[in-house]
């Protein structure tokens, strides 16, 4: 199993909304909303991290809002 951390960046009062649909997408295992540098983190878990590029590309950087991104891949040791 791979996990992967997405850090968000959303345009300024979409947040909550944008929140809303990232926590209904498939392989999104938690999200939270922040504050400071990044609005949103999300966890993913999939398969490989094939997938999990996939749904950023494909999911949550479709997600109306959301401006940026920053994928960072979980370790594995």
């Amino acid at each position: 199993m791979a996990v992967g951390y997405v850090l968000i960046n959303v345009k300024p009062g979409m947040e909550l909304q944008a929140f809303e649909v990232i926590n209904t997408i498939e392989n999104v295992a938690a999200a939270d909303l922040l504050f400071g540098d990044y609005d949103i983190i999300v966890k993913i878990s999939a398969d490989n991290m094939g997938l999990i590029a996939k749904t950023v590309v494909e999911d949550i950087r479709q997600v109306e809002g959301v401006e940026n991104t920053k994928t960072l891949a979980g370790a594995e040791m």
